[in-house]
C-alpha cells in the first residue's frame, strides 16, 4: 500500500469505530466548536469531571444526554457512537468558517439543545399528569 493511499484511508476514517474512541469523538466534536470541557459541562447541566470522563472513555453519558451532546455539538448521534454519519472532518480536512457563520452555528445548537431539554421536559411532565390520572381512576 503506498503513503498516499494509506492517507486518503486515514483521513476518511479518522473517527471511525475502528480508529476512534466515543471520547475521541466527543472531544473532537466538542474542539471543533471551539468549546472547552468547562464550556460543555455548562451547557449539558453536568460537572466537569463528567465530561472528562466520557472524554476519556471511563463513563458514557446516558441516552438523553447523548442527544443533547448531538445537539450542542452539531453532529449526528449515529456518528457520536459509531463515526460514521454526519460528524466533524478529519483534522486535515477542516476549513476555515468566518465569525458569522461560526457564531450563527453557535446560536443554532443552542436552540436545538435548548429544543432537547424541552422536550425531555415535557415528557417528564406528561408522565406525572399520566400518573396523576391512573392513580385517581381517570
Amino acid at each position: 500500500m503506498t503513503d498516499e493511499f494509506a492517507g486518503e484511508i486515514e483521513s476518511e476514517n479518522w473517527y471511525s469505530e475502528e480508529t476512534a474512541t466515543f471520547g475521541d469523538r466527543l472531544a473532537g466534536a466538542r474542539e471543533a466548536t471551539g468549546m472547552d470541557r468547562k464550556g460543555l459541562a455548562k451547557r449539558m447541566g453536568v460537572k466537569l469531571k463528567t465530561i472528562c470522563h466520557w472524554e476519556e472513555d471511563l463513563s458514557e453519558p446516558r441516552a438523553n444526554k447523548l442527544q443533547m451532546l448531538a445537539g450542542v455539538l452539531n453532529v449526528s448521534l449515529v456518528w457520536l457512537l459509531t463515526g460514521q454519519g454526519e460528524g466533524v472532518a478529519a483534522p486535515n480536512e477542516e476549513q476555515a468558517i468566518s465569525p458569522d457563520i461560526q457564531s450563527a452555528l453557535s446560536e443554532l445548537r443552542a436552540l436545538k439543545a435548548e429544543f432537547v431539554r424541552s422536550a425531555d421536559k415535557l415528557g417528564r411532565l406528561e408522565k406525572a399528569l399520566r400518573l396523576h390520572f391512573k392513580d385517581r381512576g381517570l
